[in-house]
């Protein structure tokens, strides 16, 4: 099931029709409460009010000009003041290729320095959000050179890639902010683990490897996880090691188990739901379902039942 909603997510003749058909409309808003920033917003304000803070993500990728990477900018500098004006405890996250990485690098990180300080300006923080493992290096070398100058920015690193640990230690120097996921993307056999207790294992591994420097406030660790059986098995190496609840940190997505997001907030944990929106959702709504096949079954229940 997770290889064939993959292959669905990267068919071209799929991305350009199936967002027309209504049926597939209705079913993305489990995840997805608009397409427009009003609609994030207003979620934002519903969840502030259980203890759940939001991470904003406008979808889309892989830019054609650098006029377009300019209007992402553009309009993230807007979410940043909409956030602060609305008193959202928000942050937000930006795939690199929606900045032009495929075009000019050069270009793309000038758009992350402009990104990092309105972040910094709205007291806010900027993501930056990791994709296919073709991007991985350039990812994170856009990433070095930008934490190197603004505290208030971290990158997402994916558990399933073999590489990982080595970007962890890579990255330590910096006293980097890391989200982690495990990751949703097409991966060979060998770059990444194929099997859920694999990821899952590696995902443990690298979060006990982090902790210590959580510990010593050289590293921001997010556990970016709908997993909450894994979440509890992070938290009891961390009150091992003398963390407080309250240094733990856990994003999940939108529509996805909203009510342990809200028991972790309850909890003592730092939560945010990551809240996507905007019109170019295909791709990305079939790799959330590819995450976790059952949310397949969910789906069709509220479409059929």
């Amino acid at each position: 099931m997770r290889s064939l909603l993959l292959w669905c997510a990267q068919n071209p003749w799929l991305s350009a029709h199936v967002p027309r058909w209504s049926f597939a409309r209705r079913a993305v808003k489990r995840f997805l409460p608009g397409e427009e920033l009003e609609s994030a917003l207003h979620e934002a304000s519903s969840l502030k009010a259980q203890g759940v803070g939001a991470l904003f993500t406008r979808l889309g990728e892989n830019v054609t000009d650098l006029a377009e990477a300019a209007a992402v900018v553009e309009h993230y500098e807007t979410v940043l003041t909409s956030v602060a004006s609305a008193e959202v405890d928000g942050e937000i996250s930006v795939k690199p290729t929606q900045l032009g990485l495929d075009i000019d690098a050069e270009a793309a990180f000038v758009n992350l320095q402009r990104l990092a300080r309105a972040a910094e300006k709205a007291r806010s923080f900027l993501w930056i959000d990791m994709e296919g493992s073709a991007y991985t290096d350039p990812t994170i070398d856009l990433y070095m050179r930008l934490r190197r100058g603004h505290e208030r920015t971290g990158v997402c690193l994916q558990a399933y890639l073999h590489r990982t640990a080595a970007d962890v230690v890579r990255l330590l120097p910096l006293k980097p902010s890391i989200r982690l996921v495990k990751g949703a993307y097409a991966e060979p056999p060998d770059r990444a683990f194929s099997a859920k207790r694999d990821v899952d294992s590696n995902y443990l591994a690298l979060a006990a490897m982090m902790l210590p420097e959580v510990k010593h406030h050289r590293l921001r660790l997010v556990m970016g996880t709908h997993d909450v059986e894994l979440v509890g098995r992070i938290a009891r190496f961390a009150e091992a090691l003398g963390l407080e609840r309250s240094r733990l940190e856990v994003n999940m997505l939108y529509g996805i188990r909203t009510g342990e997001l809200v028991k972790l907030a309850a909890e003592g944990y730092v939560v945010k739901d990551l809240i996507a929106y905007g019109d170019a959702w295909y791709a990305w709504y079939l790799r959330r379902l590819a995450e976790r096949p059952a949310n397949v079954l969910f789906v069709a229940r509220q479409l059929f039942g």
